[in-house]
């Protein structure tokens, strides 16, 4: 989807680096501390990362093509002679492999460049864009685990640890918390885990290369560096510097990678025999900056890279110079794999991941559970419209993974950084499948995703299609046909795979049920989608009950594009209940390449994206709430601070939505019979008669419209609940960052608006900052957040104690009395509905510990059925309702969020509202019914025996990859005698298991064969003992025995 333009000094610090090495640091150091194991060569090392920002007076001009030096310079000369005198620039030298190449941008030092002189650059018309420069800081400190451990030690847990992906690392969530997250089954990790993992030969890596599969493919592994003549590594084709040091040694993380990928020995990687293209982004002291990644890709497309490995990542999918690069990237078909962030278990992802063309990896562990610290999708590019795109692709072991060591030897890391490698080395020897030409960013995927095994008891955005399998893989790539979509079928009676879809049945009257689907493109870099796509329902399923909307990319570039599905509920069915199914038939036409059959120059492939959904019977209006979904912003492209001021190392708030940061929250109102829907357009587009409206943490204004139509639907009788935030001018002039370059667009929520929403009620919220503990009704929980600064006097006024946060971030500590926080209104009109505000929305957000679902509960009790809580209504903390002199209003900031509103346009003077848009209408696709009965939408997998009679190709030929001998004095970590050094042999590991199986047969037969001779053999009287005979009575007659 095309992406949203963006003010070029609003763009965000440029990636930090993806949860590579577990930690929190506090300083830069650069120090490195190793602790032996016992009796090996394999060291522990755990890593802490400190991550820092900060912009400089440098530019990135980017071109409409690959230009000279010569010829970049003269466009910006010509530009800026236009900007008037005194404007003090040059241009900054770039010393590295790439600069006696074309470029497509220039890194331009502007000395106090007013924005009058970037609109000139950019007036060019050979200029594109001008976006900032960024510096980012990554400090590792390398510090010994309390207790030196074997690698192979069952308590790896106590020294593994996390860092956030993001700029700003999230304490809360560190791996001490709580490292494993179960999927429902029990089992024993510590047994499994005291076992020596090889992760190549996990996923059987060993299979591909009896079959000669050991890859000769480039591999690029941006990161940290490699060490020098290291001793796992044999095929370094190029150690390139990107950065502004003469050294290229590596402080181990890039050296890990490299190993998972392409190491010969020890922790043997996926394909020993590929050509290793190092790519060293970072400093020493962890400094890298955005025009030297825009350089390394540009070589790597020169060296004509096949599979690149980016174990970074960032929330700014809007950073457009280093997302248009990625594309660049794959349309010269290099196959990109990045890992998805470490935010988890939220559902924040990471950008390059988070793209279209781009692998995104998230991490499980050994017992094939998603790992707490991989991140969740769903994408948030197509928020806050409605619903994004699934993420990540695909979920490999990313958990206590061996790696090589800096110098020599092992270290087990964790994070998606690690998947990340993982799934790069299993592309690499998958590439050498088919012709290079047949092998490209889509058909790579489609094969990975087609194969990947569904984990129990996961949604799809959180495993995605499931766990990578290498030989599966291998057979769908050997087999390849160009046709795919992701997800590849639409089931929304699935649970849990298709969480949320499969958690609330659809009904007449809701809004339509929205699912992007990704089109893979395997066929061409560019493509089409031919006429439209055909909606066929089958009749004896139902599916004429349901209508499907179909909205698509009018090009399919590079190798992807999207699908998107609105299905809603014909009218003929607001009183049934049932499934309903049908298929979408998709065309997709490409420019025919080398020797493919061509109809018109160009190919096609036909694919069929099967729809399942359950109806039921609208359910009645008190059971019915509306999210408003269109009136939340978020990062980027703007400066949105989070809601809580505590978390001042994670400021940026990435956007809301129920199915993401609010998921806890829908889950219990499902849970509780509700039925929650989600608005993606203005408060003028939805029957107001059917709903009660949820606002939580708004940041956009409103439309004069929505003000009046809101006034009037309240009075008709709809009831509204608003839960609030901090908005404070002075707090938000305090919390600038980048070195006071920064301004916040809003506070933590948009108070300033929200109040215009309901001034006509006699209601607003003050720029109070309020937190604290304290009970109402029994619960105990914490509030961050604002005050009510006036309530009409016949409502409902809660009060508490609460501290002033104002002086609680200078240090002091001032608690407040009868913080009004609680509000009930009845509208006095006849039929008039109920209005609750709440001045804190931290308590119903993923991202806090303290919930308050049984305030919503409540506040959903008074607001449908008018019952008012005795909890509340007669509680000891009522107070009467505020007039507004107690507490001043807050005023908007001088800020620029117009850039960023829906709503705002740029004016002179203050920012006025646009024209209100159209509400959309969806064209629904006319129904081309099938009388057929529907197939099954998906098969659960059965485990795969792997047979190499079926699995081989025709010239198998035994082979092995070359492994470099130890040298004198080296000693191997895993190493068997008799055995190649560094990984078990291969006749060993497939002869023991037939020893054991002959071994327990041999048992078996054995305990038959007793037991039949037992069975056969006759019973054999038993004999009586003879009396003597003076004991013996003279008597024909038998004694009676006793």
């Amino acid at each position: 989807m095309p992406l949203l333009p963006v003010c070029i000094w609003m763009l965000f610090g440029l990636m930090a680096v993806v949860g590579t090495e577990p930690g929190i640091g506090a300083k830069p150091e650069s120090s490195l501390s190793t602790v032996p194991t016992q009796g090996s060569n394999c060291t522990q090392l755990t890593v802490k990362l400190e991550f820092s920002t900060k912009v400089v007076e440098h530019y990135i001009v980017a071109f409409n093509g690959y230009f000279s030096a010569k010829a970049r310079s003269l466009y910006i000369s010509s530009a800026l002679r236009n900007a008037g005198g005194g404007l003090e620039w040059h241009i900054v030298p770039r010393e590295n492999p790439a600069s006696d190449f074309p470029s497509d941008f220039e890194l331009v030092h502007i000395r106090q460049a007013s924005p009058s002189s970037l609109l000139t650059l950019e007036d060019h018309p050979y200029i594109k864009r001008v976006t900032p420069q960024r510096k980012v800081f990554r400090s590792l400190k390398y510090v010994p685990p309390e207790a030196a451990a074997p690698c192979n030690s069952t308590e790896t847990e106590r020294w593994q640890s996390w860092q956030s992906s993001r700029p700003f690392r999230r304490t809360s969530l560190s791996l001490g918390s709580g490292f494993w997250h179960a999927t429902g089954r029990h089992s024993s990790r510590r047994l499994l885990r005291a076992i020596p993992r090889h992760v190549a030969q996990i996923l059987q890596a060993d299979v591909l290369w009896q079959m000669g599969h050991t890859s000769g493919v480039k591999v690029a592994v941006f990161d940290t560096g490699l060490s020098e003549k290291h001793p796992h590594f044999k095929n370094v084709k190029e150690r390139t510097n990107w950065t502004n040091e003469k050294t290229l040694d590596d402080l181990g993380h890039g050296t890990f990678v490299a190993g998972v990928i392409a190491s010969m020995r020890e922790c043997q990687g996926f394909a020993p025999d590929a050509e290793l293209h190092i790519f060293k982004v970072f400093t020493n002291n962890q400094v890298s900056y955005t025009s030297w990644f825009l350089d390394a890709f540009n070589y790597a497309i020169l060296k004509k890279i096949d599979v690149l490995n980016l174990s970074i990542g960032g929330p700014d999918f809007m950073d457009h110079p280093f997302v248009d690069k990625v594309w660049e990237l794959t349309a010269n078909r290099v196959i990109m794999v990045s890992a998805i962030g470490n935010d988890g278990p939220l559902y924040t992802l990471n950008n390059p991941a988070d793209q279209m063309d781009v692998i995104g990896v998230g991490g499980i562990d050994f017992e094939d559970n998603i790992a707490r610290f991989s991140s969740r999708g769903m994408t948030t590019w197509e928020l806050p419209g409605g619903y994004g795109r699934v993420k990540p692709d695909i979920v490999t072991y990313g958990s206590g993974v061996r790696g090589s060591g800096m110098k020599e030897g092992c270290r087990s890391l964790s994070g998606t950084s690690v998947a990340s490698p993982v799934v790069a080395g299993a592309v690499t020897l998958l590439a050498t499948v088919r012709k290079r030409e047949l092998v490209n960013p889509a058909s790579m995927k489609q094969a990975l995703i087609a194969s990947a095994r569904r984990l129990p008891g996961v949604n799809m955005f959180e495993q995605g299609h499931g766990k990578l399998d290498l030989i599966r893989a291998y057979q769908i790539l050997n087999s390849y046909r160009p046709q795919a979509l992701s997800p590849s079928y639409i089931d929304l009676t699935e649970c849990p795979y298709m969480w949320p879809y499969c958690s609330q049945p659809i009904y007449y009257g809701g809004m339509p049920t929205i699912v992007n689907v990704t089109i893979l493109n395997g066929m061409g870099v560019t493509g089409r989608i031919v006429d439209k796509p055909i909606w066929q329902p089958y009749l004896p399923q139902n599916g004429d009950h349901i209508d499907v909307a179909l909205s698509y990319s009018p090009v399919l570039w590079p190798w992807v594009g999207y699908l998107a599905v609105s299905i809603s509920v014909a009218k003929k069915a607001a009183s049934w209940e049932g499934i309903a199914q049908g298929h979408v038939m998709v065309t997709v036409a490409s420019p025919a390449e080398n020797d493919q059959s061509e109809v018109d120059g160009e190919v096609t492939s036909t694919v069929k994206l099967p729809i399942k959904v359950k109806i039921v019977p609208t359910p009645p209006r008190s059971k019915r709430v509306l999210w408003d979904q269109y009136h939340n912003l978020r990062y980027p492209p703007g400066y949105f601070p989070r809601d809580n001021l505590r978390m001042k190392n994670d400021p940026l708030d990435n956007g809301d939505h129920i199915h993401t940061n609010f998921r806890d929250m829908y889950q219990h109102l499902r849970s509780m019979g509700y039925f929650v829907e989600v608005l993606g357009a203005p408060i003028t587009c939805f029957d107001a008669s059917q709903y009660t409206l949820l606002m939580a943490d708004s940041e956009e204004e409103y439309f004069p419209e929505e003000i009046t139509k809101l006034k009037r639907d309240i009075d008709n009788g709809l009831s509204l609940i608003i839960f609030s935030d901090w908005y404070n001018t002075s707090v938000m002039r305090r919390v600038k960052f980048y070195d006071q370059w920064w301004m916040p667009d809003t506070g933590g929520a948009n108070v300033p608006a929200l109040n215009e929403l309901i001034s006509m009620w006699g209601m607003a919220f003050s720029d109070g900052l309020y937190e604290g503990d304290f009970t109402l009704a029994d619960h105990d929980y914490y509030a961050s957040g604002c005050s009510i600064a006036r309530f009409p006097e016949d409502g409902i006024v809660i009060a508490k104690n609460l501290k002033d946060q104002l002086e609680v971030l200078q240090q002091e500590t001032a608690v407040v009395e009868a913080v009004p926080i609680l509000g009930l209104y009845q509208t006095p009109s006849d039929g008039g509905g109920r209005i609750a505000l709440y001045g804190d929305s931290n308590c119903i957000d993923d991202s806090h510990r303290q919930k308050c679902f049984w305030l919503l509960d409540a506040l959903l009790q008074y607001t449908s059925y008018s019952m008012t809580p005795p909890s509340l209504s007669h509680s000891h903390s009522r107070v009467a309702p505020p007039t507004g002199i107690e507490r001043p209003l807050p005023q908007r900031l001088e800020n620029h969020l117009y850039r960023y509103s829906k709503v705002l346009e740029a004016h002179l003077g203050d920012p006025k509202p646009r024209p209100l848009p159209a509400c959309p209408h969806l064209s629904w696709a006319k129904p081309q019914p099938l009388n057929e009965t529907a197939p099954n939408l998906w098969k659960h997998q059965k485990l795969l025996s792997v047979d190499l009679d079926k699995v081989a190709l025709p010239n198998v030929r035994a082979y092995r990859p070359q492994v470099r001998p130890l040298s004198p004095g080296e000693s191997g970590a895993w190493d068997i005698p008799g055995i190649m050094p560094g990984r078990y042999n291969q006749e060993v590991s497939q002869t023991i298991p037939v020893f054991a199986f002959l071994g327990a047969m041999v048992v078996l037969s054995f305990f038959v064969v007793q037991l039949t001779k037992a069975k056969s053999k006759p019973k054999r009287r038993k004999q009586r003992i003879k009396r003597p005979t003076y004991l013996q009575q003279t008597t024909t007659g038998k004694n009676p025995t006793v």
